[in-house]
């Protein structure tokens, strides 16, 4: 499953300066102070079940990185701390070759910061001098890095920019090496959703892990046959929130042992995500469709993508990242045009929208063992990950959702700047309808990820 913790090494450091300790500009006591703030800071502020830190005061008396060679020392120990990204505090003007040296030697998500100068009669720090060449000299290194503008730590600029980077650290850490469940092939009339499966190990370290439909039927079977408990439990809840009516109980259990099939060949082949074969097949083979299972299980932190779609899969968990797992991702597709309002769409899809997302308690009966509700509004971020002839994209950007007619399956109605030429980009450009969405503003997220990831072009949904 996907791993929403990090742990981030603090790198505070300073000019060096060889003789009298200084006492106005470039002062060391006040780089003191200021490296003592910050780590406090964070510690008080930031530090949780999910978020950890490395500090250096093992590495000499004020736990200040002043010298270059200390650089390896400190990439040694983080390295062994198995940090997720660096963090280098500019305490005073700073130390451009040995904060460049420590980002060349991690290679993980670098953020860069320092406090605000304090001017009244005299100049004690120039941090944000030392900023600008610290930052050519991670340049220069071939050193991606974020950039959380010179500002006091009690700014709401600081904790909106720490945050985001928590959450770019999350997508970085799980996107390295994610592994993806592909539970059957894909399906025969969808070419659009293929994949490159070589190259998406080779360039990204993904990989997909298949399972054919033989092994998940008799999955299947066994979950019917050995966890009737359960399965009471979710028809339970089935019918806490939806109208079941029609519809017999033997068929009810099948639906629901879908979410315990997928949970356990998740787990069984230490899997983050899951990219399912759905509609063609499973009920030819098992009585029952998990549309519904798919619903509850993305409450349950396990995203499952209909339609065998990879790049959706991958998109997907990109945006769970990016959330840090607060919020389930859905998989809206571009579907029909709103009669009324032409920058509206319909986003939609069988039933993978999250339980949770209902827009009201109506209970309404399922379309085919497909879940039908009317997501909640708000303001949610879209995301699409595609490749086209070895090169790769993120399509990125953010929508309010807007009133429109009701449908059957999962669906909002989402306003854009401007549809038409949106729309003109989905046909004419690399991607896909296929397009998954979470609640929050994570568009900036989203591009600031593309910089830590070789060859991934960060595409604007509205330019």
């Amino acid at each position: 499953m996907l791993n929403f913790k990090v742990k981030i090494g603090l790198v505070p450091e300073r000019r060096f300066l060889p003789g009298p300790r200084r006492t106005e500009l470039f002062s060391q006591d006040v780089a003191f102070e200021n490296k003592q703030k910050a780590v406090s800071f964070l510690k008080e502020n930031f530090a949780a079940d999910d978020v950890e830190f490395v500090d250096l005061e093992w590495l000499n008396d004020e736990g200040i990185l002043e010298q270059t060679t200390d650089a390896y020392r400190i990439a040694d120990y983080f390295k062994k701390q198995d940090v997720d990204a660096i963090f280098i505090i500019n305490c005073n003007f700073g130390n451009e070759e040995a904060a460049g040296k420590i980002g060349q030697l991690m290679k993980v998500p670098t953020l860069l910061w320092g406090p605000r100068d304090e001017f009244k009669t005299k100049r004690y720090t120039d941090t944000q001098c030392g900023l600008f060449s610290i930052s050519k000299q991670l340049k220069r290194y071939g050193v991606p890095f974020t950039y959380i503008e010179n500002c006091e730590l009690e700014d709401p600029k600081f904790t909106r920019g720490f945050r985001d980077f928590l959450s770019v650290v999350s997508m970085v850490k799980n996107f390295n090496g994610l592994r993806i469940l592909q539970v059957g092939a894909r399906l025969k009339p969808f070419k659009c959703v293929m994949a490159n499966e070589l190259e998406l190990t080779e360039r990204f370290g993904i990989d997909i892990v298949p399972v054919n439909m033989t092994a998940m039927k008799m999955k299947l079977e066994e979950v019917l046959e050995t966890k009737t408990e359960l399965l009471e439990k979710h028809a339970a809840f089935m019918a806490e929130h939806y109208d079941l009516s029609g519809i017999e109980h033997e068929t009810v259990l099948r639906m629901a042992a879908f979410i315990e099939a997928y949970r356990d060949l998740m787990i069984e082949n230490d899997c983050d995500i899951i990219a399912t074969e759905c509609w063609t097949v499973m009920n030819q083979t098992f009585g029952a469709m998990p549309c519904l299972a798919m619903s509850i299980l993305a409450d349950l932190g396990i995203t499952v993508i209909c339609e065998t779609d990879i790049h959706g899969a991958i998109s997907s968990a990109l945006l769970s990242c990016a959330a840090r797992g607060r919020k389930p991702p859905f998989f809206g597709e571009f579907t029909v045009r709103h009669p009324f309002n032409d920058n509206a769409e319909l986003l939609w899809h069988c039933g993978v929208f999250p339980t949770s997302m209902k827009k009201t308690d109506e209970k309404k009966p399922l379309a085919v063992f497909k879940p039908s509700f009317c997501g909640k509004d708000g303001h949610y971020t879209m995301a699409r990950f595609q490749g086209e002839r070895g090169q790769y994209y993120l399509l990125g950007g953010e929508f309010d959702t807007t009133e429109g007619p009701e449908t059957f399956g999962t669906w909002v109605w989402a306003e854009f700047q401007d549809l038409p030429a949106l729309e003109r980009k989905l046909v004419e450009g690399p991607y896909i309808h296929h397009v998954s969405e979470v609640e929050g503003s994570y568009a900036h997220v989203l591009r600031e990820f593309a910089k830590y990831v070789p060859g991934l072009i960060f595409d604007p949904l509205e330019k």
